[in-house]
């Protein structure tokens, strides 16, 4: 991607490049409460497992107004590109969502993506209308197989959802970055600020949070924390770090001792 400071994901220009996820949660006011302390502009939606649909039960949008944050409904849950097809077409049918994140699962350990399963989803919800954004493994060529296949947006993983251990494979996904030409969101894994702050400064154009906000002691004040570290790695992406050197270089003038 171009080193730019606009993010578009799908034709929706985005203020903030962190995108924050609604479950796990105690309540939907503490999941209101940090996505406010997070500025995210949008959140991703199990369509399986969140109510967003059935006004007769606690429901989502009493909490986060859709009109004022963009929902992106998800196939969390989903092992197979039937479920994920059915899934998404409900949400469209329900909500009128287009603009949709793709996840199909591999198997309930490690919640890996099935990518056989995942590309033959995209191109079938890519020819139906929808905007889809993918979750993926960290493979480049897999990568360029989704965004090839009409991706609005790829979504590596940095390590098994929910495990936070981190950004475990950097080359991987700075190979994704330097030749996709949608944008590259980090999904899955991440487990503190830090590591969000990581991805940002390989590049990646945004970064999806879920589990480590939720389950934080303090989800409201990591959700800031969150906020802080995606900025902050932009910043830093932008600023293009120092040169790695194996030697020291004094950081005073050498000319001109007494």
């Amino acid at each position: 991607m171009k080193k730019n400071n606009i993010f578009k994901v799908a034709g929706k220009s985005l203020k903030s490049r962190l995108i924050v996820g609604t479950g796990k949660y105690k309540s939907f006011s503490e999941t209101a409460n940090a996505i406010k302390a997070s500025c995210a502009d949008m959140v991703t939606v199990a369509v399986r497992r969140v109510n967003i649909l059935d006004k007769k039960k606690p429901i989502l949008t009493d909490y986060l107004n859709p009109k004022k944050i963009i929902y992106l409904p998800n196939t969390a849950g989903c092992f197979n590109s039937k479920d994920a097809l059915r899934t998404l077409r409900l949400a469209r049918e329900m909500g009128g969502w287009k603009l949709v994140k793709l996840e199909v699962l591999g198997d309930k350990k490690t919640l890996y993506p099935n990518m056989i399963e995942t590309i033959k989803s995209t191109k079938i919800l890519v020819k139906e209308g929808f905007k889809v954004m993918v979750y993926c493994s960290d493979d480049p060529l897999l990568a360029k197989k989704l965004e090839d296949n009409g991706a609005s947006a790829i979504m590596p993983l940095a390590s098994p959802i929910g495990s936070g251990l981190g950004l475990q494979n950097k080359v991987n996904i700075s190979l994704i970055i330097k030749q996709s030409k949608v944008p590259v969101i980090v999904d899955a894994g991440i487990g503190t600020a830090s590591d969000a702050t990581i991805a940002m400064e390989l590049g990646c154009d945004g970064v999806l949070i879920n589990t480590a906000i939720a389950k934080a002691k303090n989800p409201v004040l990591m959700a800031k924390a969150f906020k802080d570290a995606v900025i902050s790695g932009r910043n830093s992406y932008l600023a293009e770090r120092m040169q790695k050197n194996y030697f020291g270089s004094p950081s005073s003038p050498v000319k001109g001792i007494i």
